[in-house]
């Protein structure tokens, strides 16, 4: 469990900096605040609080994302930093006969990432009810094809935790089609310095900016370009960060998990930058900006390619916006699913932030 005394007893945070202790316990409480795409007015409810009490001023886009900006030195030429507090989630897409729910998914992942999850469906009243994540032939003593039936659509549902038994008791607790279905986070923080959950994408990087921004700020660092800061809330579903850009932006830094598995050099200790991802390449020279800011700084870093990712750097530039594109990270562990990463990769993110910020554009 998230214990700070034990954890600075046994050393385990390094040097930052930015403090690792207030960013693992901001992404537990970022994690914890439901969230799917389409439904994020509560957690950018959060954000948005958290900045008034820094006294940094913000205004939300009529997709309900949050801008932040900071004045620099040169108003002239800009940046732009974002992350995004939308989550993988799902609706309700049928009332069944039997008192379950159907779901239909929001967000690229697959039904078996989410079999046995606890789950929270809010009506459109804002009532909320608890459930389980459950194939419908669960029994292994009723159906003897529980461990080869497929995960999907047909087969998974949700058992809510009230007393209904028909389509008729559920519709008269409020829920229907189209509520929003969240996942229970889990969240967790190891004495080894790891941090556990769902939804580490993207919230562990929303944390490491908002961090970033209270450092500016009480430190009264001051910034060589006016630099935007962008809480988008529907990446998940692809466009979340493809507007509010403005004329002035030179770079646009998307600020994401970076992707793990065979063939990925990305690990959960270093920061990782991505090079190219299914969207094609990401802004060379900004990409070696980033290299040469990481090494002269001794901050540990990996190259790679994510080969089924896209950012909300490149739905702004499939947008058509005339920007240098770039997306780094945390290394995130089985994305989408169960995830976890460690301190040591928020901090090495941290401070390959905190070192970009204050560098010149590459142009």
């Amino acid at each position: 469990m998230y214990n700070i005394s034990e954890r600075k007893q046994k050393g385990v945070f390094a040097l930052s900096t930015i403090n690792p202790q207030e960013t693992l316990k901001l992404i537990t409480d970022l994690v914890s605040i439901p969230s799917p795409s389409g439904n994020t007015n509560e957690v950018i409810t959060f954000v948005e609080n958290y900045l008034a009490d820094l006294q940094i001023k913000s205004y939300r886009n009529r997709k309900g994302g949050l801008i932040a900006t900071i004045e620099g030195k040169d108003s002239s030429k800009h940046r732009m930093l974002t992350a995004h507090v939308d989550t993988l989630g799902a609706m309700v897409k049928e009332v069944k006969s039997n008192g379950r729910l159907k779901i239909d998914l929001i967000g690229g992942f697959k039904y078996n990432s989410i079999e046995g999850e606890y789950c929270q469906i809010e009506t459109s009243s804002s009532k909320k009810y608890s459930g389980t994540i459950l194939m419908h032939q669960t029994s292994v003593h009723v159906y003897k094809d529980a461990g080869k039936a497929e995960r999907n659509q047909e087969n998974i549902e949700i058992r809510i935790d009230e007393k209904v038994h028909t389509a008729e008791e559920v519709r008269a607790l409020g829920i229907e089609v189209g509520d929003f279905v969240s996942f229970d986070p889990r969240v967790e923080v190891t004495p080894s310095g790891y941090i556990k959950s769902r939804h580490l994408d993207d919230k562990a990087s929303v944390a490491i900016l908002l961090q970033l921004i209270k450092k500016i700020k009480t430190e009264n660092i001051i910034l060589p370009y006016t630099t935007h800061f962008l809480i988008s809330n529907n990446e998940e579903i692809g466009y979340g960060g493809n507007s509010n850009i403005t004329p002035e932006t030179v770079e646009y830094l998307a600020v994401d998990m970076g992707a793990m598995g065979d063939g990925q050099s990305t690990d959960e200790y270093t920061v990782s930058i991505c090079v190219k991802d299914a969207s094609g390449p990401y802004h060379y020279e900004l990409r070696k900006n980033l290299v040469r800011l990481a090494e002269e700084n001794n901050i540990q870093y990996k190259l790679d390619i994510y080969p089924f990712y896209g950012s909300d750097a490149s739905a702004a530039i499939r947008s058509g916006h005339d920007i240098v594109h770039g997306l780094i990270g945390p290394g995130i562990d089985s994305s989408h699913a169960f995830e976890r990463t460690h301190e040591s990769s928020i901090d090495n993110t941290s401070k390959l932030l905190y070192h970009y910020i204050q560098s010149d554009l590459i142009r």
